[in-house]
């Protein structure tokens, strides 16, 4: 036995129509702003449609060329679509919308960014992307300066000692040594602590510095001159003393000036380029934010990795303690640290002479995502608007007459029911157009193609409703009970029909090139919306003439003549 129909009551519909006046209302609201004062004709369109793909409204057509000369041959594919990956979320960076970035070739990569005013400044963005890498030193022996960096290293040195020179003189004037070391001192493993060492016994530290805490210094001294070392110049006061022979252990404290020298060469821009590439890159960064020293309070750029960068970055510093590991930007070292110890946690920082606007700049950047590979650009063209233009213009000429096409078959075949799915059309043009708006939605032509299918789904489904409809009407059913049944009765084909679409759309859009994806999403925004209109609007226009006027005027639903009792 069929299901009885229940017929909802007057106040639930006027309730729904209210509801749904509000919601066209509101969406009106969002599209207006982009209404001409003068419509209909070209420019109506082309300033009711709120972004246009680089088919229809013009742009930049890019080429690049990435080089894996020095990737494996098994790693190149990956390489490639990991620059892919990384540009198309710099482009979205900065406001272009649904760029198009792909593969061609080995190594080509094409960038298509529509409407952008500025194609410089998208070029310079995309080339800005920086090449993050982690290098360490290759085992060639002792590094040989550069005349200018012997130069340079001496007149660094001589700078060095005077500055230490310049520290004992306040101290011999009884300023605070441990306040000092933290005011001057560059060793992070005891600045904090006022340059306190401990006790330790011979064998800990280099001659130099053994020499003067066991042998010339006496308790509660400091040193006349700087003790030079391989890590720098010392400023060192012995603190106690206890313990005889083997056992005399001594506690001590230091002020380390860095220095630059044939033997220690700490700067970065004076580095022989011996380094020896890692598999660590930008790849591998997961994030990088900015951080501040606790105590001198300079910024820095704190880099955390993925899983497999953790792994490698364990590795690198395992084989590197006590040697220096370089961290190159754009085929630039910007900072080369030594590492004490085996790092696990997968962080890494960058420390260097620069400011709190360029740390962030720096961490912006790479979290805008770092090149596995170095790209260059060997193509760049502009694409006119003129042909979108005549192509947008004909192709909305020709869905505006199947429009009123539509719509006249409607009005002529369904009568009043034809009217209802018009005004339900005009509501579901109006809510589209919203969603577009504020999504927001780049339509190509593809995608106005899968937007203008969408309409004739959405009509589909009141034909499938209005037919039942009359089934019902000319079997002798009363017209409230007609409608009904024509709604229950449509809505598992209207239901298979749309969810069957929305997996196809799915799948285009998973699958599919930027153009594919445009129509995929275009069409499966439409054929949500259709539903709403043709279930939910239509129903409801429909259950407002469910009135005598309209039982006693069946001519108005259907060309056969049904005759039957007065409706109560």
């Amino acid at each position: 036995m069929r299901k009885a129909v229940t017929i909802v009551s007057r106040r639930k519909v006027w309730t729904s129509f209210t509801a749904i006046m509000a919601v066209a209302l509101f969406c009106a609201f969002i599209v207006y702003p982009n209404l001409p004062s003068v419509f209909p004709g070209s420019s109506f369109f082309n300033k009711f449609l709120p972004r246009l793909g680089l088919d229809l409204q013009g742009g930049s057509h890019l080429e690049y060329q990435a080089d894996l000369s020095n990737i494996a041959s098994g790693d190149k594919e990956s390489a490639l679509s990991g620059v892919r990956d990384v540009i198309e979320r710099r482009v979205n960076a900065f406001g272009v919308a649904e760029p198009l970035v792909q593969t061609s070739g080995q190594n080509r990569l094409i960038v298509e960014l529509a409407g952008i005013k500025d194609v410089n400044e998208a070029i310079k963005k995309i080339g800005e992307t920086p090449l993050l890498e982690f290098k360490e030193q290759e085992n060639t022996g002792p590094l040989a300066l550069t005349p200018e960096q012997q130069t340079a290293a001496k007149k660094y040195n001589q700078e060095q000692y005077q500055k230490a020179k310049e520290i004992i003189a306040r101290l011999n004037k009884s300023e605070d040594f441990s306040a000092l070391a933290k005011e001057f001192s560059e060793d992070p493993g005891s600045k904090d602590q006022g340059g306190e060492l401990g006790f330790a016994k011979t064998g800990a530290f280099v001659p130099e510095f053994e020499k003067a805490i066991f042998e010339v210094l006496q308790v509660g001294q400091i040193t006349h001159e700087p003790v030079k070392s391989d890590f720098g110049y010392h400023i060192i006061k012995k603190e106690e003393a206890k313990g005889e022979g083997e056992n005399l252990e001594v506690r001590s404290a230091h002020i380390l000036r860095l220095t630059k020298d044939e033997k220690y060469n700490t700067d970065p821009n004076s580095q022989p380029q011996n380094w020896a590439n890692t598999k660590l890159s930008g790849k591998n960064l997961k994030s990088a934010s900015v951080q501040f020293d606790p105590t001198t309070g300079a910024p820095s750029v704190n880099l955390e990795f993925d899983a497999d960068g953790k792994d490698l970055f364990a590795e690198i510093t395992k084989r590197n303690v006590q040697k220096p590991v370089a961290i190159f930007l754009d085929g630039q070292p910007i900072s080369i640290p030594t590492v004490q110890e085996e790092i696990t946690q997968g962080t890494a920082v960058i420390s260097g002479d620069f400011n709190i606007n360029e740390a962030k700049l720096l961490a912006q950047r790479l979290n805008a995502g770092a090149l596995p590979v170095p790209i260059e650009l060997i193509s760049q063209q502009t694409v006119g608007p003129s042909l979108g233009k005549i192509s947008l213009q004909k192709s909305l000429l020709a869905g505006l007459i199947g429009l009123i096409i539509v719509c006249l078959f409607m009005l002529i075949y369904y009568r009043l029911f034809g009217l209802f799915a018009i005004l339900a059309l005009l509501i579901y043009a109006i809510v589209s157009f919203a969603i577009f708006e504020l999504w927001p939605i780049t339509l190509t032509l593809s995608g106005m193609a899968g937007f203008i299918l969408s309409i004739g789904m959405a009509v589909d489904a009141n034909v499938l409703i209005f037919e039942r409809s009359r089934e019902e009407l000319n079997n002798g059913k009363p017209l409230a009970t007609s409608i009904e049944e024509g709604f229950n009765r449509a809505w598992s084909s209207i239901l298979d029909s749309n969810v069957s679409s929305l997996i196809t759309c799915a799948i285009l859009a998973w699958f599919g090139s930027s153009l594919i994806k445009g129509f995929a999403i275009s069409l499966a925004i439409g054929i949500l919306v259709s539903m709403f209109t043709a279930i939910t609007v239509s129903r409801t226009f429909l259950r407002l003439i469910n009135g005598p006027f309209f039982s006693r005027r069946l001519w108005l639903f259907t060309f056969k003549e049904v005759r039957r009792p007065e409706e109560k």
